[in-house]
């Protein structure tokens, strides 16, 4: 086969897998959205300011079920036996089950507890700085699992038959991934086909990687049903079925083991003629990616929470041992090396909680678009605790690199943190791997521009009606690009103190700066930006930084204001940003000035085999 074919092979895949997700992505930005016109060069600061408060009546009721909670967590579960023996006993899922842990967010009418995302998240971020593995547990169920997308597309007669059975103990999970597919769906095997004059439907193939899969009751599955046409076009269907494991032909195959989360029920599942009613396809045919994309937009949001609450548990082990630990005449923490170790992960722990609880009282709102702020809360807090946890191994040493167990058994403090690294670890790929988070926030920011120039491209649209379209698009890009011009005026809209106040005049005139240079790199490749994923990526990572930036102010000037123990935040909010912004500029420089052409070069190289003498000299085994 020439290169040349292979060549036409893969961009023929390649647009049929981004038609697929173009097709299933939600075309409409029904509410603002403040990171969707940071994009455009625009700072909407009364979107995010003053910081949303959680009402008293709200956090009064999620007070009241984090104390039993944690009273519980601390009476009945062992987290050093749950990664041992890979199993959450049976009487702690029951007593979790009996409070209503897995039915935080449903409704009190179909039995649920009804409380709000806020408190949920609360919940997580709980649960996950004592055992990553139950937090694992409660977040994909509830997150991602059938309660959510029930909650948001079911039908009456859907919530009323399946919601109720979450009070009582059912679990459940989302079944999307499979051994040949991961992030590309068009590459997804399993069939769904219409049997008994299409009142039922057969489900056949395997899927990989659903989390609580091994134990669930109920799963939200992914399958192609028939292709249609449209447009004169055949078009896939991937639709979403609730499916009932007792269903004969549904069968567990194997339970995978992982680096952490030693306790995830979570390996390949197969569906061999697995028999499911018509009235179980959750908003209808054909709106599976599209209701999957919707789903995560909140779902997302577990896991900043979550990673939040053990990277919080990091800084304590940190600080604690900073303190108690002396060399050369002084604690550790005296020592410059360590004190700036301690200073960024406290700096970048209080990003991580404005950003996580900015967006999750945005979700509760629901007159907020936070597909962006929910991504970038996961791009973000997922990196940032894989380093937190990986600088507070490096402050405790030995005893960091040691298990906690192994501490306990000769008589010191068992601090885990070698467990909580092996569990943290799978935040930055799971849900959207932080490669995904950079496309998808990338696409959803260029949307302002693709619509722009849509009847331009149309094939369908005549050249009289594209020559009108191009004058109006012409005549409206000479104004707003002219404005990302035009010297940055912040008096008068806000009163911040100092400090705050010069970083969110940095990002509103950054924020122009950033559109106008993601309109050049647009116009330059057109199509074949896509392709240039460094440049996007630095442009996200701009992005990202600019908007936690703007959440930490608002959050630290919330504080400010309250008063109380928490009133000298601004200096953690002045560190974050100052960091911040040296982020911002290595990657403008890095747009400009960069490796990528001789990166790319080697990459080939290597795939080719051209280096295979580096891997000499070493013994190379892979059992099956």
């Amino acid at each position: 086969m020439t290169t040349e074919i292979i060549d036409k092979r893969l961009d023929k895949e390649r647009r049929e897998s981004l038609e697929l997700i173009e097709e299933s992505r939600q075309e409409e930005w029904k509410y603002p959205s403040f990171v969707s016109r940071l994009f455009q060069g625009a700072v909407d600061w009364n979107l995010i300011y003053p910081f949303p408060e959680q009402s008293r009546k709200d956090k009064e009721e999620g007070e009241l079920f984090l104390r039993k909670l944690e009273e519980f967590l601390k009476a009945h579960l062992n987290p050093d036996e749950v990664d041992v023996t890979r199993k959450i006993p049976k009487e702690v899922i029951e007593g979790l089950c009996e409070m209503g842990a897995f039915a935080i967010k449903i409704p009190k009418e179909y039995g649920g507890l009804g409380l709000s995302q806020i408190n949920y998240n609360k919940a997580i971020h709980l649960i996950s700085s004592f055992c990553g593995s139950t937090a694992a547990l409660l977040s994909a169920h509830q997150s991602i699992g059938v309660p959510q997308p029930l909650l948001l597309f079911g039908t009456e007669e859907q919530k009323k038959k399946y919601l109720p059975r979450f009070r009582q103990g059912a679990i459940s999970g989302f079944a999307l991934t499979e051994p040949d597919a991961g992030s590309d769906p068009r590459m997804m095997k399993t069939t769904a086909t219409p049997i008994e004059g299409g009142e039922y439907y057969s489900i056949n193939g395997e899927k990989l990687w659903c989390t609580n899969g091994n134990i669930a009751d109920l799963l939200v599955v992914m399958a192609h049903t028939p292709p249609k046409i449209i447009d004169g076009k055949e078009r896939k269907q991937i639709t979403a079925f609730i499916v009932e494991t007792n269903t004969p032909g549904f069968e567990v195959a194997y339970r995978c083991n992982f680096m952490g989360l030693n306790a995830i029920q979570n390996g390949l599942i197969r569906f061999h003629n697995v028999k499911v009613p018509r009235e179980n396809i959750i908003f209808g045919e054909g709106q599976g990616l599209k209701l999957a994309f919707v789903t995560l937009n909140t779902g997302r949001l577990a896991l900043p929470a979550g990673v939040l609450g053990i990277s919080k548990w990091c800084l304590w082990v940190s600080r604690k041992w900073a303190k108690e630990r002396r060399q050369w005449g002084s604690s550790i923490g005296e020592h410059e090396a360590i004190a700036s170790k301690l200073s960024t992960i406290s700096a970048t722990i209080f990003a991580m909680e404005a950003i996580t609880w900015l967006t999750s009282i945005m979700a509760d709102n629901k007159k907020f678009d936070i597909r962006l702020e929910a991504a970038m809360a996961k791009l973000f807090c997922s990196e940032e605790s894989w380093k937190i946890v990986n600088e507070a191994i490096q402050i405790r040493g030995g005893r960091g690199y040691e298990t906690g167990p192994s501490l306990s058994g000769r008589g010191k403090v068992g601090f885990p943190l070698e467990r909580a690294l092996r569990d943290m670890r799978l935040n930055t790929i799971v849900e959207g791997s932080s490669e995904i988070m950079h496309l998808f926030i990338a696409r959803e920011a260029l949307d302002f521009h693709i619509k722009k120039m849509k009847p331009l491209l149309d094939l369908k649209v005549s050249k009289v009606r594209k020559i009108q379209e191009a004058f109006s698009i012409g005549m409206y890009y000479t104004f707003w690009y002219s404005r990302l011009w035009i010297p940055t005026l912040w008096h008068g809209e806000i009163e911040l103190a100092k400090p705050l106040y010069s970083h969110m005049k940095f990002v509103k005139q950054t924020a122009r700066r950033l559109a106008r240079g993601l309109f050049h790199k647009m116009m330059f490749y057109q199509q074949k930006l896509v392709h240039k994923q460094n440049i996007i990526n630095r442009y996200v990572d701009i992005g990202t930084d600019l908007f936690v930036m703007s959440c930490v102010c608002s959050y630290a000037d919330h504080l400010l204001k309250e008063g109380g123990k928490k009133e000298n935040c601004s200096k953690l909010a002045d560190l974050f940003c100052r960091q911040a912004r040296k982020r911002i500029q290595r990657h403008f420089q890095d747009v400009r000035h960069n490796d990528d052409r001789l990166l790319n070069t080697i990459a080939k190289k290597v795939l080719a085999g051209e280096y295979e003498w580096l891997e000499n000299d070493i013994i190379k085994e892979g059992k099956k």
